[in-house]
This record gives C-alpha cells, structure tokens and sequence, in this order.
C-alpha cells in the first residue's frame, strides 16, 4: 500500500508538471534564457520534447503508474524502463542543480513545472528505488539495453543541433563550444551515469525486498523463495 502511494503521488507531480510545460509552450510563455525568438508551434515542441529533462520525467511517469498499480511489476523491456527512468532522472537532478539552476528566472506555472521536474522527482523517484524497489531488477542485459536511450539522445541532440543550430543546454552547444568541448561534457556525463549504474548495481541485490509478491500474504513460501532468488543473484556477482 505505502509503495502505491509513493509511486501514484509521484505520477502525479511529474503528470501535473508535464501538463504544466505544455501549456506553457503551446501558448508559447514558457521562459527563455536568451531574448525572445518566435517559434511555430510545432518547433517549439520538437524542442521541448527534445530536452533529456521531459524524456527523463516520461520515463519516470511511465515506470511510477505501472508501479502504483503492480509494485511488484517485472519484465525485460519493463526493466529497462525502470532502469532508464531512474538514471535519467537522478541525472537530471545532480546536473540542473550543478549546473543549469538559475539561468532563467521562472516565476508562477513556470516555477512549479521547475520545481516538480528538478527537485521533487529525482530525488523522490531514488528514494522510491531505496524504500520499495521491486528488486533484483538490475542485470547485466538490462543494464546494457538500458545504455541505448541515452546513446541516442546523445547522437540526436548532436545531429539535431547540426541540422538547426539549435541545442538543449549550454553544455551540449556545438556553435558556442566546439565539438571537442562538448564530447568532453558529454562524455562527463555519460561517466556519472556509469557511475551511478554501478552502484544501483550493486546494491539492487543486496538492499532489503522492496515489494511483496502478489499473493504473498496467501502462500508463506512466496517471501522465502523470493529472497532465495535475491541471494542466488548476490552470490552471482560476489
């Protein structure tokens, strides 16, 4: 039940932020960093669906309502998106609040949005991760697949950025700093998020079981053998 609750009231935030900026770029209000540039409609939401920010926040809505409905919920290709949502929006977290806060002020609908994306939903989607799991979910498949989304973000904004002159963050901007400069940034990146991957990694086994298995209340052996499993995976990578 706790983790239902966890999971739904985050859906929500990052549902209602997602609502948030969308209106703000349909009605094209949402803050600039630079002077303003009129934009048609359809660029401005190319653009907005081109920032690793939405696409971390729609991975994590994603995985948060499956969970709150089946927080024991499992699957290969669900493990990736797990995976990928987690990463992504720890990441988001640690650069936006390192790096990119404070470069527009935001006021109102604006801040809110911010706030739900930046702030509340990384470090919330983590503590989820920690309290309630489900776990083992992190092998090495999973974290191999999981590797494909940001690869291709990476050769996306890139190419995107060619082709429009235009990039989603200061860091990734080929104009302003050359394509050495901005592999270097990504590659920073992309070492954090091994990084973190890594330590998911190795905890995933080892953390306490996050979500009962359905049934288990009606068949005593469900949690053992669950945690069978757990220590199987844990002797495995020992």
């Amino acid at each position: 039940m706790k983790s239902r609750v966890w999971h739904g009231t985050l859906a929500l935030i990052v549902l209602a932020s997602l609502i948030t900026q969308i209106v703000l770029t349909a009605t094209d209000t949402a803050p600039h960093a630079g002077p303003p540039v009129h934009e048609t409609v359809v660029t401005r939401f190319v653009r907005l669906f081109s920032f690793f920010t939405i696409q971390s926040n729609l991975l994590v809505l994603i995985a948060t309502l499956a969970l709150a409905r089946d927080p024991g919920r499992d699957g290969r290709i669900w493990r990736v998106i797990r995976l990928d949502a987690l990463l992504g929006i720890v990441i988001t977290g640690i650069v936006y609040s390192t790096i990119l806060a404070g470069q527009v002020e935001l006021h109102g609908a604006a801040y809110l949005a911010d706030l739900g994306f930046h702030y509340i939903a990384p470090w919330a989607a983590l503590l989820g991760w920690l309290l309630f799991g489900p776990r083992p979910r992190i092998d090495a498949r999973t974290l191999a697949w999981a590797a494909l989304w940001p690869a291709l973000w990476i050769g996306y904004t890139l190419a995107h950025g060619a082709a429009t002159d235009w990039y989603p963050y200061p860091f990734a901007d080929v104009t302003a700093l050359g394509y050495p400069h901005v592999l270097i940034n990504m590659g920073a990146v992309v070492l954090l998020a091994a990084l973190l991957a890594t330590v998911l990694r190795v905890l995933d086994p080892r953390l306490r079981l996050g979500a009962r298995p359905a049934g288990a209340d009606r068949d005593p052996v469900a949690v053992p053998r669950q945690r069978e499993a757990v220590d199987r995976v844990a002797d495995q990578d020992a």
